[in-house]
């Protein structure tokens, strides 16, 4: 059976496949980066948002409606200036499945379960090795020595954040299971963009626009809701949030992060998302840290830096070799 040909980006301004040596190189890592990090900050406080919501009257169910409602309209935008994403509907449908449904439903219905600290740990912390996993398996990405010392960093800081946590919440466990669901939902996500070669822009109007259509209907009909008990300020807080900022803002920065630092490097950079969670869950959750936790923190950024920065003599952008076809 013949396979697919790579989706071409009409619009070259957003980039479809991992930078190349060049003039530009240099510059392109550079935005990958900032993207990383943008992703970095928009998960933080998807986390504490999503925490949040358990407390403001909503529902999981309630919560990804709103995800789905609010990103709607801006993906049509989106569509309408750039062009209907040429990929198929099999694909499609993937990206969504995993990027779209499995992430943030298992997140929102951990929360219930499981503090905010949990969830970062165990759906963006672990993501890089899932993700670098399933990269040497299904891309047959390299894995350079240097790549297992800096998860091993991370897994030391992921171990610490746990232990400095897990007594505040006996009995989570649910909630973590659901977590690492998640966290295996976007990593095959993250896999299929590389697999694919889908452009940023092309995966983010796919998973601000399918969703909604997919979902809604369901919601109304079948799933429990309590969204008339909410405040309207909740309301429009999880709209913007979830909606606008984690689907499209978040969604367009990772893939172009992926795209030109590839999985595994850009997994690298979001498992800082726990350090930055974790700091501010005390002030806006009341969920404090001790130093145990706090360790973990520092841990873990360590290991994120170690993984991010380029050793000397390496091209660029070209930490990850490009996806092979097979």
């Amino acid at each position: 059976m013949r396979s697919e040909p790579p989706i071409i980006d009409p619009a070259p301004r957003f980039g479809a496949g991992p930078a190349l040596p060049g003039p530009n190189a240099t510059r392109e890592r550079m935005v990958g980066l900032c993207c990383a990090f943008g992703v970095v900050a928009v998960w933080s406080g998807f986390s504490l948002s999503a925490r949040l919501a358990a407390q403001q009257s909503l529902t999981p169910w309630d919560v990804a409606a709103l995800r789905y409602l609010g990103s709607l309209p801006v993906g049509l935008l989106l569509a309408f200036f750039v062009g209907w994403p040429r990929l198929s509907a099999g694909r499609s449908l993937a990206l969504v499945a995993g990027a779209a449904f499995g992430f943030p439903l298992c997140a929102y219905l951990g929360f219930q379960f499981a503090p905010a600290a949990h969830g970062v740990v165990l759906l963006t912390g672990v993501l890089p090795f899932i993700a670098a996993l399933l990269g040497a398996l299904v891309l047959r990405e390299p894995f350079p020595r240097r790549r297992w010392v800096s998860l091993g960093i991370v897994a030391a800081g992921i171990l610490l954040l746990g232990l400095g946590t897990l007594d505040a919440a006996p009995g989570a466990w649910c909630g973590d299971l659901l977590f690492l669901l998640g966290s295996l939902s976007w990593a095959a996500f993250t896999i299929l963009l590389r697999l694919w070669r889908v452009p940023a822009m092309a995966a983010t109007v796919v998973l601000a626009v399918y969703p909604a259509f997919l979902y809604l209907p369901v919601w109304w009909f079948a799933l429990p809701s309590t969204l008339g008990e909410a405040s309207a300020a909740a309301i429009l807080h999880q709209l913007v949030y979830q909606g606008l900022l984690a689907v499209v803002v978040a969604g367009f920065l990772f893939a172009r992060a992926v795209n030109v630092l590839g999985s595994g490097q850009t997994t690298m950079v979001t498992a800082l998302t726990p350090a930055l969670t974790t700091f501010a869950a005390g002030p806006i959750l009341g969920e404090w840290l001790g130093w145990v936790g706090f360790a973990g923190v520092a841990t873990v950024s360590l290991g994120m830096v170690s993984g991010v920065i380029a050793p000397r003599g390496t091209p660029a952008g070209m930490v990850d070799a490009p996806a092979r076809r097979g």
